[in-house]
């Protein structure tokens, strides 16, 4: 197969850390409160400033609270869990890997009494109508690795008991999050603004604050899961007086995505421009015969972690370990020539190649790179028939 001619002017298309915005060089943070303590004037104003940058953007309810917390998304959600849960009974929904470690903080670590499990494989989602509104719930959004999200909250009950928990690191800025039906909403500003990493968001309802100020877990919390202090909620945290000590450098680079997601028309550009990623590769999977989305269903395919799966006869028919050396090799033919880098699956998903789409990528740059997936899959192809 020739190679191609037209190149991605922006090759990066990793699922986290993902893609600066367009145009940004270092210079974007040249206003940084460096060098000055985060308790201080500057850096609480600064703190302040991208909280509610974010809730303008995103359309957080004035009621609920947003918080900058440690650990990245992923330590936004253990905090929810550990502070939150053992009140009610638990469902906890899964169906890739991300949302199967949750699972595992809860049925094995907090043993929470309880506690259902509702599963699919990659590419399904479990039956949502199970979910039991007398229960609290813990999901993802969108599957991160397998490329599934939600459609929709209508499974979510409006006259619910419980509290729901969503992690929604791959999905916040690029898919429209209904708050009256989410309780607890973390994510980590790496994802679809393609910020520094190290820093998560812990979003708050009134019912999920009343929860905090009213039940104590039976274990005791560590200082940086601690969100309220004589059984009232800590509300500092809440306005820029963080926990532990953030990177004020980090800090001005999500200011700076922020400022950006502003100028492309706010949350509704930001998806549009997703959805505009996930349509180019719609259109060329729909005309390629070696390869498909891993969600069963049009309607669950995320519009950020563009999760494939491939479908030629000649691969199903290759035994496991000859399966996940194709789209490993794949990738690494496409980081060699420049092209796209860390495409390749997510090593508990099947094999496959995984594109980020979120709102920092181009779609020019994702109708260059397609060409050269044909290209790299004719290339191993071949070099495996070789070699068989």
């Amino acid at each position: 197969m020739t190679t191609p001619v037209i190149r991605p002017k922006s090759p990066y298309f990793s699922s986290g850390p993902c893609a600066k915005r367009p145009g940004w060089t270092p210079q974007a943070l040249e206003n940084a409160v460096l060098g000055q303590s985060h308790r201080g004037k500057a850096g609480k104003a600064r703190l302040a400033d991208v909280i509610d940058r974010t809730r303008a953007i995103l359309n957080v309810p004035a009621d609920y609270r947003i918080g900058i917390v440690p650990a990245s998304d992923t330590g936004a959600v253990e905090m929810a869990l550990w502070s939150l849960l053992g009140a009610r009974p638990v469902d906890m929904v899964a169906w890739e890997s991300f949302g199967s470690e949750w699972v595992t903080d809860v049925v094995k670590e907090l043993k929470i009494p309880g506690a259902r499990t509702l599963k699919a494989a990659y590419g399904a989602l479990p039956d949502l109508g199970q979910v039991n509104k007398d229960h609290d719930v813990v999901f993802t959004w969108n599957g991160t690795t397998s490329g599934v999200r939600v459609p929709n909250a209508d499974w979510i009950a409006d006259d619910r008991a419980g509290l729901t928990i969503c992690d929604a690191t791959s999905a916040a800025f690029a898919m429209d999050l209904p708050w009256a039906k989410l309780d607890v909403t973390t994510f980590s500003w790496q994802k679809v603004l393609g910020g520094e990493g190290a820093h998560g968001i812990l979003i708050l309802s009134p019912r999920a604050v009343e929860r905090l100020e009213s039940y104590t877990p039976a274990w005791p919390l560590p200082k940086i899961f601690r969100l309220t202090k004589g059984g009232k909620l800590i509300e500092g945290i809440f306005k820029g007086e963080t926990i532990n000590t953030p990177s004020l450098l980090c800090v001005e680079d999500y200011r700076d995505a922020l400022v950006w997601a502003e100028q492309v028309g706010g949350l509704k550009g930001l998806i549009a421009r997703s959805e505009a990623n996930l349509a180019a590769i719609t259109a060329w999977a729909d005309k390629t015969a070696w390869v498909d989305f891993l969600a069963d269903t049009a309607e669950t395919r995320s519009c950020t972690s563009i999760c494939l799966k491939i479908v030629d006869p000649w691969f199903t028919a290759l035994a496991a370990d000859a399966q996940a050396e194709v789209p490993k090799r794949l990738a690494a033919k496409l980081e060699k020539e420049k092209v796209a880098f860390d495409i390749n699956g997510y090593r508990d998903a099947p094999p496959g190649l995984r594109i980020w789409g979120g709102a920092t990528v181009e779609t020019a740059d994702i109708e260059a790179l397609t060409p050269w997936l044909d290209w790299a899959y004719a290339e191993v192809k071949a070099e495996l028939a070789v070699t068989a």
